[in-house]
């Protein structure tokens, strides 16, 4: 029980801490309201799902074994969020933006101020919540370095506890990040009110993205 407990701390001190994942959700509900956000947030924990399974297959390892393998997905990781920061400073408005490669489809939700949110296909979501995170390769690592601290041969089936705490770890994630969705549907409403908000959210959550990647792309292996 008491590792139990480590584990889920330390699983929410890691969703706490801002990062790509958390921004993606949180500018997905400014933008397009909450029901892409929480396909991002599918998307996310697709990824996340993966990320378990392959730390359970050992090749986390292969990834620390082959320094290209591991650049050639961080550096593609780190291309996308650049891509995705650029596209949001190119909008004119976060909330009435133009359409957007990842996000297109007619019409959109009427906010109270006047304003509208941009529709976004919930498959379009989804799939940006799953690239952000499957093209993170230390988000694999992660995984492959924590999980194996909680599992102990000698307490039952190795495969039946990577599914039990990879299901934790999932569901964990799924939480915080309907957490973040509903924030951001909340700035679209802020954002629908004060053309100035709209003017800092877009840029800080564009700026933020850029500045990901960046740290992503000079990052070196764990």
């Amino acid at each position: 029980m008491q590792e139990l407990s480590i584990f889920v701390g330390a699983l929410a001190v890691a969703y706490l801490v801002p990062g790509a994942d958390m921004l993606l959700v949180i500018q997905t509900g400014a933008r397009a309201g909450r029901r892409p956000a929480m396909a991002v947030a599918l998307g996310l924990g697709l990824a996340r799902s993966a990320h378990v399974a392959l730390a359970a297959l050992g090749l986390a390892a292969v990834l620390r074994a082959a320094p290209w393998a591991f650049d050639l997905i961080r550096l593609a990781g780190a291309a996308y969020l650049v891509w995705l920061g650029v596209g949001i400073l190119r909008m004119p408005s976060l909330t009435a933006g133009p359409g957007h490669p990842a996000a297109m489809g007619g019409g959109g939700r009427v906010l109270g101020g006047g304003g509208r949110t941009e529709a976004m296909p919930c498959r379009s979501a989804v799939l940006r919540g799953l690239l952000t995170n499957l093209l993170n390769p230390k988000a694999l690592l992660f995984c492959s370095v924590l999980l194996p601290q909680f599992v102990h041969a000698g307490t039952g089936g190795i495969g039946g506890q990577f599914l039990w705490l990879g299901s934790l770890l999932v569901a964990i994630g799924l939480a915080f990040d309907t957490l973040y969705a509903l924030a951001g549907a909340a700035l679209a409403e802020l954002s629908a009110r004060h053309r100035m908000v709209d003017r800092i959210q877009r840029w800080s959550f564009g700026s933020v993205l850029i500045g990901f990647g960046a740290q992503l792309a000079l990052a070196s292996r764990l």
